[in-house]
């Protein structure tokens, strides 16, 4: 999937005036695109769409008109576009409550090693989480991580031909398997891949 330059992106002037539709689009596009893994853990599959949207409201918030602060958005975010061999996810642990999420977060510290996507019988996959920096402490894990799942050539070959995807936590203090994802999931997938 190719990364996006700075001729991709909306001037801020441009943004303001597309800001409405193009955010409707990206939502109805993210929907398919959200993997719940029990109650509180959720896979959110980024892709170009969705690191593009991200961009464009950061340099908003921000007000970034410049070409450095452009380029390091881009250097930022680039790396959680797909490449075509894997899928790059931002994965959630959401708890309403502050105090269950503090206390919850303590319990699950090491969960971004135990999340895995499987395709049919082949050999689970794992995430290579949080390259960009460590999420996790003494005390407690990170409600926000950084994934990338590596695709073997088998699992895009089986995964093209039909067979099922399925994923799951296999936690101490938190497992859950959703076996198969839906298929509207499974469909956006497959478009990440090459």
């Amino acid at each position: 999937m190719q990364k996006l330059t700075r001729a991709d992106l909306f001037s801020l002037e441009q943004y303001a005036a597309r800001r409405a539709a193009f955010r409707r689009q990206v939502m109805a596009h993210k929907k398919p695109r959200r993997l719940a893994i029990g109650p509180h853990a959720t896979l959110y599959f980024e892709d170009r769409l969705t690191i593009h949207y991200q961009i464009q409201e950061m340099l908003r918030i921000e007000k970034v008109f410049e070409s450095d602060g452009i380029e390091e958005e881009l250097k930022a975010y680039n790396p959680l576009i797909p490449d075509g061999q894997n899928w790059k996810a931002t994965f959630m642990l959401e708890y309403d409550k502050p105090e269950e999420r503090q206390r919850q977060l303590a319990r699950l510290k090491g969960i971004e090693a135990d999340v895995w996507l499987k395709v049919a019988e082949h050999p689970a996959i794992r995430p290579v989480a949080d390259e960009d920096l460590e999420r996790e402490n003494e005390e407690k894990t990170s409600a926000v991580h950084f994934m990338r799942f590596e695709l073997s050539d088998d699992d895009i070959k089986a995964l093209r031909t039909g067979a099922r995807l399925s994923a799951g936590i296999r936690h101490a203090a938190y497992d859950y398997t959703v076996d198969p994802i839906p298929a509207e999931t499974h469909a956006s997938l497959l478009n990440d891949l090459d």
